[in-house]
């Protein structure tokens, strides 16, 4: 697994298009928090970190997909896939060290984003006068948001020898888990309690759960579920393919 790990993040740092990609992520994330004035934390009364978090969601919609696009359409576009069979390694090691590699990935995007909190930090008045619980609370809501999206991206990849396609597909398939109960939900014919049980189907309801610091393990064995029956389907289909 840690061969398939290693080399998943060389051949993504190899290329422009890793570099870019990241860059995209934090001048995003930055102009949100910090130039646009709707969102600007420079224009609240209060320090504050949740234009980050409310904003990530819909960064990681498209950032993710392209960080995952690769991971099997390109073994099968470019007949690499019948190395990797040909190696002593099982299915489920295969999708593993490509699973956390890309999730490394995405953490290493995220990681520079600390500076924000730091800066925050400083701008409070007094200084420090900020919820620092609720900063951590979200930050791990959005690392199990990222690993769903990742699991997700994965098996989209898994479904197409296109890279475009498997990115399209990573994308639609993020928003559909991660809003589309949530617009279900609020038809007129869902009434009683049935609006709430087909939001706690989607993903923005647990992870807005998360990202108001409160860790709750329902959330969590939510996102632990929705991980493992995606990378479940991805080792699947690879087994049968095999």
């Amino acid at each position: 697994m840690y061969s398939i790990f290693t080399k998943e993040i060389h051949a993504f740092f190899s290329t422009l298009i890793g570099y870019i990609v990241i860059g995209v992520f934090l001048i995003s994330i930055g102009l949100f928090m910090w130039v646009f004035s709707e969102t600007s934390v420079l224009d609240y009364n209060f320090a504050t970190m949740d234009q980050l978090f409310s904003i990530a969601p819909l960064v990681f919609l498209f950032l993710i997909p392209a960080v995952t696009m690769r991971s099997f359409a390109e073994e099968y576009n470019k007949g690499t896939i019948e190395i990797l069979y040909t190696k002593p390694l099982t299915t489920w090691q295969i999708v593993g060290g490509k699973y956390f590699a890309n999730i490394a990935l995405v953490l290493f995007a995220l990681l520079p984003t600390l500076i924000y909190y730091i800066s925050i930090y400083q701008l409070g008045a007094p200084k420090g006068n900020l919820d620092s619980g609720a900063i951590i609370g979200s930050y791990i809501g959005l690392v199990f948001l990222a690993g769903a999206f990742v699991s997700i991206g994965m098996f989209a990849s898994m479904l197409t020898q296109n890279q475009i396609v498997a990115f399209i597909l990573g994308a639609f398939l993020c928003f559909f888990f991660h809003w589309a109960f949530s617009y279900i939900a609020i038809m007129p014919f869902f009434t009683g309690t049935m609006d709430l049980i087909i939001q706690k189907i989607g993903i923005n309801y647990h992870y807005s759960s998360i990202s108001k610091g409160l860790i709750d393990t329902r959330d969590l064995v939510y996102f632990i579920s929705v991980i493992f029956v995606f990378i479940y389907s991805t080792v699947h289909i690879l087994e049968k393919r095999k």
